[in-house]
């Protein structure tokens, strides 16, 4: 229990029944669920009855890593993974009660997008993902399509559901789900089957949630289902940080906690381990106007600090032209030492690129936070579809990109004929090229390419599933990209050779990455698997769909972080600038009309209380100091329009005689500091050269 406060303590200790933990921003949540993880081990609880969730893989890498350091072997054997990662767990132990192979594929973006195209006879990729967005926010309501259906609005939502419904149709033939499945089809399967509901509620002693206030409905349902009436669960989260409304995200989560549970025990998290007093007064005041499921002030122990700033700007160029000026000011100062002590928040990815010119003008090196997945890459995505069918056989989605890349002489109207086929006999697209009677639509030199197709395919997978340890799992990739020319096929399709030279470079890596954790080289960021033993490649494929990236080797980087403040929850930079604060844009568009005025007034507010939320995360982010800047015009289009402050600026309540930063003065001090330098240096080189000193 050392390092731990009174509050800290109190949450670990609780074990009589469930308990909500308010951790407020930087009040070190982390280090009470890996002591209480410590605690129930201490106390009796089996480390493997422990399930620790959070919602990013990067943070269960985290929490396993602190586990592990706090705990030691035992950490090895707790289950710390993404609520995703645990429906996977879930679906590939009991799923086969729901009509689900072991081996089913998750599907990606990309694929979901594709067979929505085809399910609505649209060859529009927008329309489609307005409807994939749609169907995503009903199944996280816990909603199927006949439930969509018999809700909608108007003719649009309607047509939208019954799209749904045979996009449904579509995932079952191909024995794939996607990522909202992956908490829904856990639900039902808890919901619908006692024998698992019963099998799963005694095998886990004790579920603590992280960020819980980023729940939503059906991930509450399956909480539920999975402690059962005993409530042996923990969950941490703070009201304050709930930003994520518009993929589901629900605050009635807390609100439903103490309903469903009677005996729940509050602790709230108070002290901040990260902020200045002044930037967390800041903070206070800006949320203070929300309505307060908890009501809760932060406070801290590290000083009063530097005063909160307001930069205010001419336009979006000036804006940049000052965050760089503050940037050298603050490390000529020094104050900030590193480049990464750095970073720059802003409400959309478009406001990015202003700041990027002017970072790179004054050759100061940064990375855009949020950027492309290292699986979004073009080049991974065809090999990982590839593996998804070598796991998975009636995946489709995986069946069309694996036998067009690189091209083998199959073409569209062969693979169409093919669809149909398989379509009327209701098969996969992959069962249907074996089929007796394929000849009868496909003229015979089609059919043999097919089941050379299939053969090869075949034959991979039985090696791939007895191919383990890191060698030996090289060894065969590297002879399969050579079979299909992959390497030729990356050159031949790129203009620049430079670039196919870099997609090539991607390849190894993931070759390298495939490779070690088939040795148990890297721990399974994932929370599929919670040993670090030798692994075949199947097994490892089936874990691929559910990584965001390949490493996290960004975070060593000694560069100025530019980001979202979506993207920025959960990090903390000694000095933070908040930028492109008007109206409009922070709080975001407000005056849209939702429809009935009641609706929008209603709707409106809600909105304002998230976008203020929002501002509460990224003042919080900031350790030492924190700018927030506006500009007097702002872009809209190919126009300049004149722009107010954020509302929020006013909201802070900063002290008018300290909050206004005059960069002029700043730039002056900046300039008189550089010429003392330099005249310092002078001097004792003039001094050495007149002792004779070389």
């Amino acid at each position: 229990m050392s390092g731990l406060n009174l509050a800290q303590q109190e949450a670990v200790n609780y074990m009589q029944g469930p308990c909500l933990v308010l951790a407020g921003a930087g009040s070190g949540k982390t280090r009470v669920i890996t002591h209480k993880i410590g605690r129930l081990i201490q106390t009796g609880v089996a480390a493997k009855r422990i399930l620790a969730i959070t919602f990013t893989n990067k943070a269960a890498a985290e929490m396993r890593e602190r586990a592990k350091s706090l705990i030691g072997r035992e950490a090895k054997e707790v289950v710390i993974c993404t609520f995703h990662a645990l429906g996977v767990r879930l679906l590939r132990q009991d799923g086969e009660a729901l009509g689900l192979k072991a081996q089913f594929s998750i599907l990606d973006s990309d694929d979901v997008t594709s067979i929505l195209k085809d399910a609505g006879g649209t060859t529009d990729a927008a329309t489609a993902r307005q409807w994939q967005w749609a169907i995503s926010l009903w199944k996280n309501m816990g909603l199927n399509a006949a439930q969509a259906e018999a809700q909608a609005k108007d003719d649009h939502e309607r047509v939208t559901a019954r799209i749904m419904a045979r996009y449904e149709e579509r995932l079952t033939a191909y024995q794939s789900v996607d990522f909202d499945d992956l908490i829904s089809l856990p639900l039902k399967l808890l919901r619908d089957h006692e024998a698992v509901r019963r099998k799963w509620q005694e095998l886990l002693g004790h579920v603590l949630v992280d960020e819980y206030q980023d729940t939503n409905a059906t991930q509450y349902e399956l909480l539920k289902l999975l402690v059962g009436d005993k409530g042996r669960f923990t969950a941490v989260g703070d009201d304050d940080q709930s930003i994520y409304g518009w993929r589901g995200a629900t605050l009635d989560n807390l609100r439903r906690l103490p309903q469903d549970w009677p005996n729940l025990k509050v602790v709230k998290l108070e002290q901040n381990y990260r902020s200045t007093s002044a930037i967390l007064r800041a903070a206070n005041n800006v949320i203070q106007p929300n309505p307060k499921l908890f009501p809760k002030t932060l406070f801290s122990e590290l000083g009063e600090g530097e005063p909160v700033r307001v930069v205010d700007c001419d336009n979006e160029e000036h804006e940049a032209d000052r965050v760089v000026a503050r940037i050298q000011s603050i490390r000529a100062n020094g104050m900030g030492k590193e480049w990464k002590d750095f970073a720059v928040l802003y409400r959309a990815n478009h406001q990015a690129r202003i700041f990027e010119q002017a970072l790179r003008k004054a050759q100061v090196p940064y990375k855009v936070s949020g950027g492309q997945s290292f699986f979004d890459r073009a080049e991974i995505r065809d090999l990982c579809a590839w593996l998804r069918l070598w796991v998975n056989n009636d995946d489709d989605p995986a069946f069309l990109r694996s036998i067009t890349t690189p091209k083998r002489g199959i073409g569209h109207t062969t693979l169409q004929n093919l669809g149909t086929f398989a379509g009327k006999y209701k098969l996969s697209l992959f069962a249907a090229l074996f089929s007796s009677s394929l000849g009868s639509v496909l003229p015979a030199k089609a059919v043999g390419s097919l089941h050379e197709f299939g053969r090869y395919v075949n034959d991979l997978e039985f090696r791939a599933r007895r191919t383990e340890g890191a060698e030996d799992a090289r060894a065969f990739l590297t002879e399969w990209l050579k079979d299909i020319g992959y390497e030729k096929h990356l050159y031949d399709s790129e203009e620049s050779e430079k670039l196919a030279a870099s997609r090539w470079t991607n390849v190894m890596e993931f070759c390298d990455w495939m490779a070690q954790r088939c040795g148990g080289q890297i721990d399974d960021t994932a929370g599929v698997s919670i040993t670090s033993d030798k692994k075949n490649l199947l097994e490892v494929a089936q874990t691929i769909a559910l990584l965001s990236t390949i490493s996290e080797r960004e975070k060593d980087q000694n560069v100025v972080t530019l980001s979202t403040l979506h993207a920025s929850k959960g990090l903390e930079w000694p000095h933070v600038m908040l930028v492109g604060c008007v109206e409009g844009m922070l709080p975001f568009k407000l005056d849209d009309d939702d429809g009935k005025k009641g609706q929008a007034n209603e709707s409106i507010l809600q909105r304002l209380q998230e976008e203020r939320r929002l501002m509460y995360v990224g003042i919080t982010r900031a350790q030492r100091s924190l700018a927030v800047s506006w500009t007097k015009r702002r872009k809209k289009g190919r126009e300049m329009v004149a722009a107010q402050p954020s509302r929020f600026i006013a909201e802070m309540a900063l002290d008018k005689a300290t909050v206004k930063e005059d960069p002029r003065e700043k730039l002056k001090a900046l300039r008189a500091e550089f010429a003392k330098k330099s005249a310092d240096a002078a001097a004792a080189s003039a001094a050495a050269a007149a002792a004779g000193t070389p």
